[in-house]
């Protein structure tokens, strides 16, 4: 913040002397009022940016466009420039002049946090992790899941079609009931999946939410109207079902394997 307050001070003043000793020449002034402009407004994003600046909205993996016909454009930028920003700028009001911590450091203790950060805190975390594990269907369709993952999917549930048709069955309206989550995750001992919901934006990594305690989620769906309405309406089986066509095995591989070594929530950008 220091420097980000020293930046904008040594820039506006010398932006002053310049102005003062630049000539009156008129295509002069245009040119000096446009970089003073721009100037300026950098200055000021840093010196606000340093004070509350520890998480951001991170940039898609793929265009807007890149999950058509199974998540339509309109949705996915709402979605992302609009909800996922409007929790990372309440995260980062509440966090403003505290340590900055990575988001996911943030999601254990987040119910004794309070509304802010299992709120907010947790709705970053979980979109951004929501993101990451999706990409357009001439790549999706090409992943599938790893030996290890098969197997503890085989272990939990029999097969991977009886696993979809459980997590169908949890992200179902009577299931999960108004606005969550649903989740695959992996058990504390990295031995074993399971299914879970999610009211509102709380997740799995958080004390308090599960009665089996913390769980590690490898693969989560947003079931909030706002992920699916403009599209499917009242319709949310059929957005979970067609879901699956943009499912990125090759991620959800990467964070099983991470969270059976370590024992730990997968750590997201932004």
């Amino acid at each position: 913040m220091k420097f980000a307050a020293t930046l904008s001070t040594l820039f506006l003043a010398s932006a002053s002397a310049w102005s003062m000793s630049s000539t009156d020449n008129p295509s002069t002034k245009n040119a000096r009022r446009n970089i003073l402009s721009k100037g300026i407004a950098f200055a000021a994003t840093a010196a606000a940016g340093s004070a509350a600046n520890a998480y951001v909205v991170p940039d898609l993996p793929y265009p807007f466009e890149a999950l058509e016909p199974y998540i339509d454009t309109p949705t996915m930028k709402i979605h992302h420039d609009k909800h996922h920003a409007t929790y990372v700028a309440n995260i980062n009001k509440a966090r403003e002049g505290k340590e900055e911590v990575p988001i996911l450091d943030l999601m254990a203790d987040a119910l004794d946090a309070g509304t802010a950060v299992r709120n907010s805190g947790g709705g970053h975390y979980n979109h951004a992790f929501f993101w990451s594990e999706m990409a357009p269907h001439d790549k999706a369709k090409n992943t599938k899941p790893s030996k290890q993952l098969a197997e503890l999917i085989k272990k939990s549930f029999g097969s991977e079609e009886e696993m979809k048709k459980q997590f169908e069955a949890k992200a179902a309206p009577g299931a999960t009931f108004g606005s969550g989550w649903v989740w695959v995750v992996v058990n504390q001992k990295g031995d074993g999946l399971s299914i879970v919901n999610t009211a509102n934006q709380d997740n799995p990594l958080m004390k308090g939410i599960l009665e089996e305690g913390v769980m590690f989620p490898i693969l989560g769906l947003d079931v909030w109207e706002h992920a699916y309405y403009l599209k499917y309406q009242n319709r949310r089986p059929e957005y979970v079902s067609s879901w699956w066509n943009v499912v990125n095995w090759d991620k959800v591989n990467e964070n099983c394997a991470y969270v059976v070594k370590n024992h730990a929530g997968v750590s997201v950008m932004g």
